[in-house]
């Protein structure tokens, strides 16, 4: 197949909302990234997924016809530039390719977490009125079909032919053949779509996930999504034969913007075949780079643990005592110290016994992981750092496109988020508040003018809700959410996230979540970590049998007390937990508690659980 750019030029276009010129050789739009990679970086073997029990490849050249046959194909159906087509759909190559071909078409896509409960959805595609709805499979339609009253969606879109005897659906393959017959009757129009769009175009329409009130739609335009891309990865030194395993849904701004890079760079990019799944890919992609959520890293780490504790009294005091031989060499060298003779032994002798194993779970090769989307604890970035898997922990917001600041290989600093990226300035307001200007902060929330004024600072910097400051070397270290402070009735103000990391510290525990918001002393509810507690009762020959019965029993209650007081021993009297509720299920996505990228729904919260945080505060 002959490349994009042989058979016509895209023109070269500017943006104003660019913090620097841009160079001659980045591109403009992500219709001119998707070519510009295929021409200069083209590999056979860009996308690769599983099927049938095998993995497949899709190249450069063909992701470039197929993205061109499906702008042409919503062309056919009437779609034009600025409509909007929504995406409901488990990480493929098929969600990639969608979302391309909406580029080349002007079409704004609008991502959906395939976790939401369908009133959202519902919500979400009212709110943007989209023509379009892709879906992967008919599953995922029929899930949501009943509470679905979007008047405005004329076409649905099938992955698979699964769904395609419903009114109004096509399949993705028959999509693609009417483009590629529209190609051929019309032989200049894909130049001229993909011409037609501008650099400060709207190109995609993320609704954030509502931990605080009503999702709002951020409108993030090419120039926003590339200029993170570009800035971002710019001190990364990312290598085309660096390979990728996508794990992260793509309806998230972070994994999207990773997609960009992976592809701009020239990276494979292979698809996790589910999140059950994610541990055998990792053997069999053995990727050298993962971008993953802090939540991943904690799970890693604690099924190691737990491993160990299963195994033998033995082996569990030699994973302990590896462990704190991880953090102590991390601490030294994150100083800038030399570790002395006695420590390169010791940290030596663990590798063999235990780091190498940990690092084998990401498949062996790992060059660094980036993390993001939520706080990732310093004791967890001191374990793998000290276990030879670098984590650049970074910050941002879906309404900056969503990179801020971030740590990586040339520079970091333990307990921050990095320095702000290229084009990108922070400062901290008078209230510790951290704002942000640069040329990926959003264009504004879809149809709310009024909440994207109150976004805005009045000489124009985005507020992003986050309390935090910026040190001497100019790194920034993130404290809390604005919106999640509470004062208790004695009027002292609480920012429960870092609390909860140290509660969450402890090996017996897997959630925490703090509440007291206008009460006398700060609470909290706990989820243990039962697969532990279940190692723990049966040494101390309790007579436990399931999650209930653990949060029942007065041994495991006086353990968790004695773990909390310990690990929060450092804090002020009025910041330490007083009482706690034992829960005996997960917080979850499903059950309404976490958002898709697993930040906590305070809100929620404190509704579902009410009668139980009562009885905190009863006497």
């Amino acid at each position: 197949m002959t490349p994009l750019a042989a058979r016509y030029t895209i023109e070269r276009k500017t943006s104003e909302r660019r913090g620097t010129p841009l160079n001659s050789d980045e591109p403009a739009t992500l219709a001119e990234l998707f070519v510009k990679a295929a021409a200069d970086l083209g590999r056979n073997d860009a996308l690769t997924f599983k099927r049938d029990g095998r993995w497949q490849h899709i190249s450069s050249n063909e992701i470039i016809i197929r993205s061109e046959n499906i702008a042409l194909g919503l062309y056919s159906l009437g779609i034009r530039k600025g409509d909007r087509a929504a995406i409901l759909a488990i990480n493929s190559p098929e969600w990639t390719l969608a979302d391309a071909g909406c580029q080349f078409a002007g079409v704004v896509d609008v991502p959906i977490y395939t976790t939401l409960a369908a009133s959202q959805v519902d919500y979400v595609v009212n709110d943007c009125q989209a023509r379009v709805f892709f879906f992967d499979t008919s599953g995922s339609y029929e899930r949501i079909a009943d509470e679905l009253d979007a008047r405005s969606v004329e076409h649905l879109i099938f992955f698979d032919d699964s769904g395609v005897d419903h009114d109004n659906a096509i399949s993705l393959t028959d999509l693609e053949q009417r483009g590629s017959e529209l190609r051929n009757s019309q032989p200049g129009l894909i130049a001229r779509l993909v011409n037609a769009v501008e650099p400060d175009d709207t190109a995609t329409l993320i609704y954030t996930s509502g931990t605080t009130g009503e999702p709002k739609g951020v409108m993030l335009s090419h120039t926003n999504l590339i200029s993170n891309v570009i800035d971002a990865a710019e001190r990364y030194a990312f290598e085309s034969s660096d390979i990728s395993l996508s794990v992260l849904p793509l309806s998230h701004v972070f994994e999207r913007t990773g997609m960009y890079v992976y592809l701009m760079y020239g990276m494979g990019v292979h698809y996790a075949e589910s999140i059950d799944k994610v541990p055998d890919n990792l053997q069999a992609v053995r990727p050298t780079i993962f971008i993953g959520v802090p939540r991943i890293f904690e799970k890693v780490y604690e099924k190691a643990r737990i491993a160990a504790a299963r195994a033998n009294p033995l082996r569990e005091r030699i994973f302990d005592w590896a462990i704190d031989v991880a953090k102590e060499y991390a601490l030294c060298v994150e100083s800038g110290g030399q570790p002395s003779m006695a420590l390169l032994a010791k940290h030596g002798l663990a590798d063999k016994m235990v780091y190498q194993k940990l690092r084998d779970f990401f498949g062996g090769r790992l060059r660094f992981c980036i993390t993001g989307g939520a706080a990732l604890s310093d004791e967890i970035y001191l374990i793998f750092t000290g276990s030879g898997i670098g984590i650049m922990q970074g910050y941002g917001l879906t309404e900056t496109s969503p990179v801020i600041s971030s740590n990586n290989p040339i520079a970091k600093k333990l307990g921050t988020v990095g320095r702000p990226i290229r084009n990108i300035e922070i400062r901290i307001a008078s209230d510790g508040e951290i704002e942000t200007r640069g040329p990926g902060v959003m264009q504004g929330y879809y149809n709310k003018p009024d909440a994207t004024h109150d976004a805005l600072s009045d000489d124009g910097w985005f507020k992003t809700g986050d309390i935090g400051s910026i040190d001497a070397d100019d790194f920034l270290k993130i404290t809390d959410r604005k919106k999640e402070l509470f004062k208790t009735s004695g009027g002292k103000y609480i920012a429960p996230s870092p609390i909860e990391q140290m509660i969450r510290s402890s090996r017996f525990v897997s959630q925490a979540v703090l509440v007291g918001s206008e009460r006398k002393f700060p609470g909290a509810l706990i989820v243990p970590n039962f697969d532990m507690l279940g190692s723990y009762a049966e040494l101390k020959g309790l007579d436990v049998r399931t999650p209930a019965d653990l949060c029942k029993n007065e041994r495991i209650r006086d353990l968790i007390e004695r773990q909390i007081a310990a690990a929060t021993s450092q804090l002020s009297q009025f910041e330490k937990v007083k009482r706690f509720a034992l829960i005996d299920h997960e917080f979850t996505v499903e059950g309404g508690e976490l958002t898709p990228t697993l930040k906590i729904k305070r809100r929620v919260i404190d509704e579902k659980y009410r009668a139980i945080i009562d009885a905190l505060y009863s006497d």
